[in-house]
C-alpha cells in the first residue's frame, strides 16, 4: 500500500487554513490543520506528521518558536516557513534553526508543491545517507551469482519469477551460501529497485535493541533515548527490508512483526501514532524453518506469513563446477593465479562454510603464494589432510581384502597407475598438466607411463 504523506498546515487565519487544506488535498497529500503553535505541537505528539507548513506570525507561539520546539524533539521533521516579502532576514534565521525551506506570501499551488516535494526528497536523502554511512555490510561477499551449475540456474530462474511480485519471500540455506545476495537480486529486479534495500541481522543485535532498530523510538521512550530514532521499517519505505536470521528474533518481537506484516502499519516505541508504510519484506534463516517452528524458535503463524514464496540457496559442495569461476573472480582482485592441482583440492573439499569460506581461504592462499600462483601447499593443512584421509580410507577399503595379496610394492604400483590414469583423464591427456596435478616432474611421469605401459 503506497504511503500518503501527512502534512500539518499551521496558520491563525481560518481562510488561509482552508486554502492550504484544499491545496494540499489537490496535490495528493493528507492535510491536518492547526490554528497556532500550541495546537500544532499537540497534533505532532499524537499523530505521525511527514512535514509542517507554518506561518511566521501567530498569537501565543510564532513560527520560529514552534520550529525551535519541534527541533528539540525531532531533528529531521521537514518544516517550511511562510513569510512576507519584507521578512527575508527572519526566513534566513529560520533556515539556520533547521527549517527545510521558506515561501513568500502570496504563493500559488505550484510554488507550495515544489517546496514540499523538495523538502520531502531532501529528508529522504538524509535518511538514506545516514543509513549508508552506518551500513556495515561492506565486507560481505560480492560475487553476484557466479556459476552456471544446474542448482544456480534454477535459483536464477526463480528469482526472476518472484522479483516483480509483491509477495514476501523466505530464503533458506546454510551460512555463507549468499542469502543476502539473493535478497538484493530480488530487490534489484523488482519495481521498487529505486527504493532502499535495508538489511538487518536479527541474530547480531541484542533483543532489547532489536525492537528499536526495527520500529524506531520516540525521544524519552526509555532510558538512553535522548532523541527520536528512525526504524529500519520506516527507512525501507518504498523499498525492501531484509530480515536475516529471522528464527533468532525473540518470540515476543515476532508477534509485533506479524502485526506489522498483516496491517502494514508501524508504531514506534513510546508512541501511539500509527505509520502506514509500503515495504516489501524478505526474510532468511539458516535453520530448517519447519524444525524451527517445532523447536519454538519461530512462530508458526509468522512462518506461514513469510513463506509465501520460498527459495533455497544451494551449498557450494552441491555445485563444485562453479568453484573455478568463483576462484577466478576472487583472485582477479590481486592478479593471483591458481594451479590445476590446487583447484582440484578445492573442488574435492566439502566446504562447510560455503562461498564465504572459499573467499577467505583464497585470500590467505594468495598471500602465501606472494600473489603469484597458488599451489596445494598454499592451502590450509587441515583441508589437505581431510582429503588425504578420505582417499586413504577409500583406497584401503577397496584394495585390501583376504582375496588379494598384501604386497606393498604391488599395491603401491596399482595405486600409482590408477592415479596417473585419473590425472591424465582430468587433464584431457595433457602430460605437463597431469604431472603438476600429481606433484611430480614431467620426466618422472614419462618414466612411469613407460613402466606401466600407458603410452
Amino acid at each position: 500500500m503506497q504511503k500518503q504523506c501527512t502534512i500539518l498546515a499551521v496558520d491563525d487565519e481560518p481562510n488561509m487554513r482552508r486554502l492550504l487544506e484544499i491545496s494540499l488535498r489537490q496535490a495528493g497529500y493528507k492535510p491536518l490543520l492547526a490554528a497556532d503553535g500550541n495546537e500544532a505541537l499537540v497534533q505532532i505528539k499524537n499523530q505521525h506528521i511527514d512535514l509542517v507548513v507554518s506561518d511566521l506570525h501567530m498569537p501565543s507561539m510564532n513560527g520560529l518558536t514552534l520550529l525551535q520546539a519541534i527541533r528539540q524533539e525531532n531533528e529531521t521533521l521537514p518544516f517550511i516557513m511562510v513569510t512576507a516579502l519584507g521578512e527575508i532576514k527572519t526566513a534566513v534565521e529560520a533556515m539556520k534553526m533547521g527549517a527545510s525551506d521558506y515561501i513568500l506570501r502570496p504563493f500559488d499551488l505550484e510554488t507550495l508543491e515544489i517546496a514540499i516535494a523538495k523538502a520531502l526528497s531532501n529528508r529522504r536523502l538524509q535518511l538514506e545517507n545516514t543509513y549508508l554511512k552506518a551500513d556495515n555490510h561492506a565486507g560481505l561477499i560480492d560475487a553476484g551469482f557466479i556459476g552456471e551449475s544446474v542448482p544456480m540456474l534454477a535459483l536464477k530462474q526463480l528469482i526472476g519469477q518472484v522479483a516483480p511480485e509483491k509477495a514476501t519471500v523466505l530464503i533458506t540455506g546454510e551460512t555463507g551460501t549468499g542469502k543476502e545476495l539473493v535478497a538484493k537480486a530480488i530487490h534489484a529486479a523488482s519495481l521498487r529497485k529505486n527504493g532502499l534495500f535495508v538489511a538487518i541481522n536479527c541474530a547480531a543485535i541484542p533483543a532489547e535493541i532489536l525492537e528499536s532498530e526495527l520500529f524506531g523510538h520516540e525521544k524519552g521512550a526509555f532510558t538512553g533515548a535522548v532523541k527520536e530514532r528512525i526504524g529500519k521499517f520506516e527507512l525501507a519505505d518504498g523499498g525492501t527490508l531484509f530480515l536475516d536470521e529471522i528464527s533468532e528474533m525473540p518470540i515476543q518481537l515476532q508477534a509485533k512483526l506479524l502485526r506489522v506484516l498483516q496491517e502494514g502499519v508501524v508504531e514506534k516505541i513510546g508512541s501511539n501514532k500509527s505509520l502506514t508504510l509500503d515495504v516489501r519484506v524478505i526474510a532468511a534463516t539458516n535453520r530448517d524453518p519447519l524444525q524451527a517452528v517445532k523447536d519454538g524458535k519461530l512462530r508458526e503463524d509468522l512462518f506461514y506469513r513469510l513463506n509465501v514464496f520460498q527459495l533455497n540457496t544451494p551449498p557450494l559442495r552441491e555445485r563444485p563446477e562453479d568453484i573455478k569461476r568463483l576462484a577466478q573472480y576472487f583472485l582477479a582482485k590481486s592478479g593471483t593465479q591458481i594451479s590445476d592441482a590446487a583447484l582440484m583440492h578445492l573442488q574435492s573439499y566439502a566446504w562447510p562454510g560455503n562461498v564465504r569460506e572459499l573467499e577467505n581461504i583464497l585470500e590467505r592462499a594468495a598471500i602465501l603464494a606472494s600473489k603469484q600462483t597458488i599451489l596445494p601447499q598454499h592451502l590450509p593443512a587441515d583441508m589437505l589432510l581431510s582429503q588425504s584421509s578420505v582417499k586413504h580410507s577409500a583406497v584401503t577399503e577397496h584394495s585390501f581384502s583376504t582375496e588379494q595379496p598384501f604386497s606393498i610394492p604391488q599395491k603401491t604400483a596399482q595405486i600409482e597407475k590408477k592415479l596417473i590414469v585419473e590425472a591424465l583423464a582430468a587433464c584431457h591427456g595433457n602430460k605437463s598438466k597431469a604431472a603438476k596435478l600429481l606433484e611430480i616432474s614431467e620426466r618422472s611421469l614419462w618414466y612411469k607411463l613407460d613402466q606401466f605401459n600407458l603410452k
